[in-house]
């Protein structure tokens, strides 16, 4: 980890560079972050329970076994592009509440809207709901397309 941090901040720690560095990953611990929480994120590699993380920690992240990739926006903006395999709660729903209450609480939710701001209010709802592994996307979808990750639309 802390060599990828060094070269991050080599490569100006550009979001493409963060995430096409986040695939060079051995998977190995880093027992010199063990309990740190960079980014929001734990040792054991899953961000704290309500965490903003940035694009690199997010892709690194939704690999954690069990992962649930939830897009808060409106389902035609969701039509517009959404990550692969997400599925779509609208946070401004007058249902959301009930909608998200009904999913499992324990496992975690890798949750993003446009830009990051409906996500934080999701994730905060989320939380006072009782989930207990939820973290959002800085900057949302748009800096998943800015890093040059795909999205699927449709």
């Amino acid at each position: 980890m802390i060599r990828r941090r060094t070269l991050l901040a080599a490569l100006g720690a550009s979001p493409f560079a963060a995430a096409t560095l986040s695939g060079c990953s051995d998977d190995t611990p880093d027992t010199a972050d063990a309990g740190a929480p960079a980014n929001g994120t734990p040792a054991n590699g899953t961000p704290a329970n309500g965490a903003e993380v940035d694009v690199a920690t997010f892709v690194e992240a939704m690999k954690a076994p069990g992962t649930v990739v939830l897009d808060v926006h409106t389902p035609a903006e969701f039509g517009q592009g959404h990550l692969e395999d997400a599925i779509n709660i609208d946070v401004e729903a007058a249902d959301f509440s009930s909608r998200v209450g009904a999913l499992a609480k324990d496992v975690p939710y890798a949750v993003y809207c446009r830009s990051g701001n409906r996500s934080g209010v999701a994730v905060r709802q989320m939380t006072d709901q009782g989930f207990t592994s939820t973290y959002h996307l800085a900057g949302g979808i748009s800096a998943w397309q800015a890093a040059g990750l795909p999205v699927v639309t449709g």
